[in-house]
């Protein structure tokens, strides 16, 4: 008897350890760089988290933990990830986290995108999807497009004819304010008191700060006496002001220029906000009716210049593609004077050139961040609650496992390839995916499309007297939308043959 309780012993001895074992390894987290007391890995961010986070990930792993002050934080890099994250367990992290301090009080009509998931922000959604993002809607405001292309063809025709530069950064953003300011906000961007100097400027701000990481959002309890000694408060709260002077100022254009007996997006947010319900959730305040107007701003005219603008760029540091992509254009279009949305679905390679840009360029390399509600794994690494979430899609698209040679600006990597950007496909995510995934895809996709394929049809471009290609610059400004530091300046040469 007495070696087989000796053997029934080691026998649960080796048990027992076995399943110690399994759960330090079931809860163990992932792997950290070493960080600081108190500021824990904050120093390691730089001015451009998304490229700082993808070196350290070459490191760490496509799982990796940070302390952000006092917030816990994942950072996932990786398609694989991705999907685990935004599809596998989207229920379990679709939440946001609420900002702290006097920041929280700033940005009282922060865009829904940074709201809670909850009753209310899916019935919100769900408006905008329908009264303006739709397919059936994007086609309608194909007129507003029409004429706001014209007048940028005729604006740099004017100094194609003084053989001049164009600042295209500038010009891709005034196309997309006038086309969304009309379809959105029913009012005319040209020609307004909105139509002046500053106006790029306070969007570039808004742009800047809500992408921004600031003490505030780390040490809840203090981090606004940094944020106010740094500047950072105060330059936040004029940011605000000027937001919110934007927002009446289009509301009293918009009751002066609409017509009578029709109504609008901005009338009916309005008629809303009268009402003691929206949708059954709760009633909308004039705040929301900004909130929403926020979102629209960010998601469609931000992301469509800064990806017009990136996708010139690499073509003009690209000439073959840039002559391929021409070439495909004229012989699609002949002589018609305008193109037309029939004309874009033909257009294959505009299409891959789009994507390629989108894969080395995303609007928002870092999605906004999600906040865990409940404990999921990602890779075997237990996510806790509380944790913030980033998804980092500028680390996805160099990943060299997915994508071959992924420095190079090479949009043929896409023929025969069924990589969309609807959120299903992992690989590449410039709208996010899941239940937060941008509700602006359609429109976003139609005007940058439209916006090129007109560019490239009308005019050919040569750079700067003096300026070489290698003399482009391809540096970052910091954000939330990661749009190019030093402005597209390219000289148009009217297409003779047309």
């Amino acid at each position: 008897m007495t070696p087989i309780w000796y053997l029934s012993l080691l026998f649960l001895t080796c048990l027992l350890i076995i399943a110690v074992f399994k759960r330090k390894k079931q809860q163990r987290g992932p792997p950290s760089p070493p960080g600081f007391p108190i500021i824990g890995n904050l120093h390691q961010l730089g001015e451009l988290p998304h490229q700082s986070l993808w070196r350290l990930s070459k490191q760490y792993g496509p799982v990796m933990f940070l302390k952000l002050g006092r917030v816990p934080t994942v950072v996932v890099s990786s398609s694989e990830t991705a999907k685990q994250a935004l599809k596998i367990h989207d229920l379990h992290c679709c939440s946001r986290p609420s900002l702290a301090g006097p920041r929280e009080l700033s940005y009282n009509y922060l865009d829904i995108a940074f709201a809670p998931f909850d009753d209310y922000w899916k019935e919100v959604k769900k408006l905008c999807v329908q009264e303006l993002f739709c397919p059936k809607q994007v086609h309608s405001i194909q007129p507003i497009k029409d004429e706001e292309v014209k007048k940028l063809i005729d604006s740099v025709a004017e100094s194609s004819s003084q053989k001049t530069p164009v600042n295209l950064s500038e010009k891709f953003l005034t196309l997309t304010v006038g086309v969304i300011c009309k379809a959105a906000f029913g009012v005319s961007f040209h020609g307004t008191v909105l139509n002046n100097d500053r106006f790029d400027k306070f969007i570039n701000e808004a742009f800047l700060f809500l992408g921004s990481f600031s003490a505030s959002d780390f040490f809840p309890n203090g981090g606004w006496i940094v944020d106010w000694l740094t500047g950072l408060q105060g330059r936040r709260e004029r940011s605000v002001r000027d937001l919110d002077a934007f927002y009446e100022q289009m509301f009293d254009l918009h009751k002066e220029e609409k017509e009578k007996g029709s109504e609008d997006f901005v009338d009916m947010l309005l008629r809303f906000q009268k009402e003691e319900s929206v949708l059954g959730v709760g009633k909308l305040t004039r705040n929301h009716v900004k909130a929403v107007l926020m979102n629209v701003l960010i998601g469609a005219i931000g992301t469509s210049a800064i990806t017009m603008t990136w996708a010139m760029t690499e073509l003009m540091r690209n000439p073959r593609a840039m002559k391929k992509l021409q070439t495909e254009i004229r012989n699609q279009m002949g002589n018609k004077p305008m193109i037309t949305l029939d004309d874009i679905e033909q257009l294959h390679y505009l299409k891959m050139v789009v994507k390629e840009t989108w894969r080395l360029h995303p609007p928002a390399p870092l999605l906004v961040p999600r906040e865990v509600m409940s404990e999921f794994e990602i890779n075997g690494y237990k996510i806790q609650p509380k944790t913030r979430l980033y998804v980092n899609v500028y680390a996805i698209g160099r990943d060299p496992d997915i994508w071959k040679d992924p420095e190079m600006f090479l949009p043929e990597r896409f023929i025969d390839n069924n990589i969309d950007v609807k959120g299903q496909n992992f690989e590449l995510l410039p709208f996010g995916g899941g239940r937060r995934l941008c509700p602006a895809i359609y429109m976003g996709t139609s005007m940058v499309e439209f916006g090129l394929a007109n560019m490239l049809y009308h005019f050919d471009w040569i750079l700067p007297d003096g300026m070489s290609v290698e003399d482009i610059d391809m540096e970052e400004t910091p954000g939330l939308n990661v749009s190019k530091k030093i402005e597209l300046q390219l000289v148009p040469v009217k297409y003779l043959d047309h």
